[in-house]
């Protein structure tokens, strides 16, 4: 059972409907009291050190160069942002804005902050250190804004102070120390969900200058990070950085002058365990407390030894991604045969966690503009051969594809990613199709089919960071992107012109429409929505699960 308390949030329990009322209405207040920041009740009678086993290293300490769940599984636990969740959703809540007030047309927003709030450095949080971090994401340029280090503010705020005319933040005035108004350049609907995302944490801004947090270089195949980003991240959250040793673990400890309450934990271990065997034998002799990603057959062996085993609520999906910098993937005949060739329920029965749903779509069905009608490529193997045939491929020409996957890592849509491989593939050369296996660690994995167009068909995939469809198919299909490859801009306009529309009737009309558009486009196979699970020590009574994996170490319950 999920424990009710909300001692880090301190909020009302509000439906999903209700804060979107509540923000359609103009007005979002903070139902948080004033925390004192003693610990939670009992934390003196039990172990307060709490090993996690991850998956895999961290990619970055700045959350703002990062798109990895590992990456942001550690950030939630520095750094907070202006907005927060609603625990056990996807839906805004305040939290270092206590309120936000939008403007008649949707183009500004004044935040009320919370006040006596101090960075980990003792840099005072105020509506300066507000402004100095939207203004270094705007104006980040050369290497800082390729999409292989901001991927989410280029992703969501589309423009930098180099192309301004292109961007939608535009600027950030203080109106005293606790009041800042935020300007857009254009309308964004989004805008305020999206600063849930742990990219845009608020940073110290004296750690920042001090340890030259934007000196990245390299390239977006080999990306190097700043002396900030591998050992001095510095935020307002509970736990303050401590250690890291890559490929082993990363430490952290409790913040003596948080503002909020403490919990029960006051040292973090992340130990890095990327094999799922490892980390669920880990589990059992004891040396871990918890671990997230626990494997399909392991999950009933676990539950029957009394670990606690915690589902974490469906909002993701995984997919196979055509590249169309590939010039046989350009071909819309090819890419509608590569979609009958993939047996989705076979997949899912194989490899999959218990629980998972088919996809028809890159988007669950719980965001608002899914399209239950959308064109499908039901699993048609003969239907798959005769396209390939059509577009001059058979026996004695087969279609030849790179298939990249990455190895090593388990990830909340991607459990284990060497697996569907081999099933995918299986399916593929059932048609005809010759796949050459490429694979790579997650990280060098991530940057490549990210950032570069070197790569041909693969597997990745999302876990949806708020509830809002821009951050699925906007994310995915907004821009011209390294990942697929493709120019479509009427696509394009369309998810551009949605983004900006407030009634949430009407948006949610255009995006069902989007969704149809993307069906028959065939950008790739959007697969399943997977439903993860985490596995704990029997002293874990209780775990904030969270859609967008939203967990702050400060609200686990434990026993002893």
């Amino acid at each position: 059972m999920l424990h009710s308390s909300m001692r880090r949030r301190g909020l009302i329990a509000v439906t999903g409907t209700a804060i979107a009322a509540m923000l359609l209405a103009g007005c979002v207040a903070s139902d948080r009291g004033d925390d004192t920041g003693d610990t939670a009740e009992g934390s003196g009678d039990v172990d307060g050190t709490f090993v996690f086993a991850a998956s895999s290293d961290p990619a970055s300490l700045d959350p703002a160069f990062a798109q990895d769940g590992e990456t942001f599984r550690v950030a939630r636990q520095i750094f907070e942002g202006l907005v927060g969740t609603v625990p056990g959703t996807a839906d805004p809540a305040p939290l270092l804005a206590e309120s936000w007030e939008p403007s008649e047309d949707n183009m500004s927003y004044t935040f009320a902050l919370k006040e006596d709030v101090t960075f980990q450095d003792d840099t005072p949080f105020n509506a300066e250190a507000v402004c100095y971090n939207f203004d270094r994401w705007y104006n980040w340029e050369g290497l800082a804004a390729s999409e292989a280090f901001g991927y989410y503010y280029s992703k969501l705020f589309h423009g930098y102070a180099s192309n301004a005319a292109d961007a939608v933040y535009k600027s950030c005035t203080p109106d005293g120390d606790y009041s800042v108004t935020i300007e857009l350049n254009k309308p964004f609907a989004g805008f305020i969900p999206s600063l849930s995302l742990p990219a845009f944490s608020m940073q110290s801004p004296s750690a920042l200058a001090e340890f030259e947090a934007d000196a990245v270089s390299g390239s977006a195949e080999a990306p190097q990070m700043s002396e900030y980003a591998m050992g001095h991240p510095v935020g307002t959250g509970p736990y303050q950085f401590d250690s890291w040793a890559p490929g082993e673990n990363v430490t952290l400890k409790s913040y003596d002058g948080y503002w909020g309450d403490k919990g029960q934990i006051n040292e973090i271990i992340f130990r890095t365990i990327d094999d799922p065997t490892a980390r669920r034998q880990a589990l059992e002799s004891g040396s871990i407390d918890g671990y997230d990603l626990v494997g399909p057959a392991d999950t009933g062996a676990l539950e029957e030894d009394g670990f606690t085993m915690v589902p974490r609520p469906p909002f993701t999906i995984l997919y196979l991604a055509f590249n169309q910098a590939i010039p046989e993937l350009q071909d819309p005949k090819v890419r509608e045969a590569l979609s009958y060739a993939i047996d989705k329920d076979a997949l899912i029965t194989q490899v999959l966690p218990a629980g998972t749903e088919k996809a028809i779509e890159f988007m669950p069905d719980s965001v608002n503009g899914y399209n239950p009608d959308v064109t499908t490529y039901d699993y048609d193997p003969a239907k798959a051969t005769a396209l390939l045939a059509e577009a001059g491929y058979d026996e004695a020409n087969p279609l030849k594809l790179d298939f990249n996957y990455p190895v090593n890592v388990s990830r909340p849509y991607m459990p284990d990613p060497e697996q569907i491989f081999t099933v995918l593939s299986t399916q593929l050369a059932e048609v005809g199709v010759e796949t050459t296996p490429v694979s790579e660690e997650w990280v060098e994995y991530l940057d490549r089919t990210t950032g570069t167009p070197d790569h041909g068909i693969h597997l990745l995939g999302w876990t949806g960071d708020y509830n809002d469809t821009d951050n699925f198919v906007g994310v995915f299909f907004g821009a011209q992107s390294s990942e697929w490859g493709f120019d479509n801009p009427e696509l394009f306009q369309k998810l551009a012109d949605a983004r900006g529309v407030s009634d949430l009737e009407e948006q949610s009309a255009l995006y069902e429409e989007i969704n149809e558009d993307v069906a028959t486009f065939i950008p790739g196979v959007p697969l399943a929505h997977p439903a993860p699970t985490l596995a704990f020590d029997p002293r874990v009574e209780s775990y904030p699960a969270s859609p967008v994996n939203d967990e702050v170490f400060t609200d686990i319950v434990l026993t002893k």
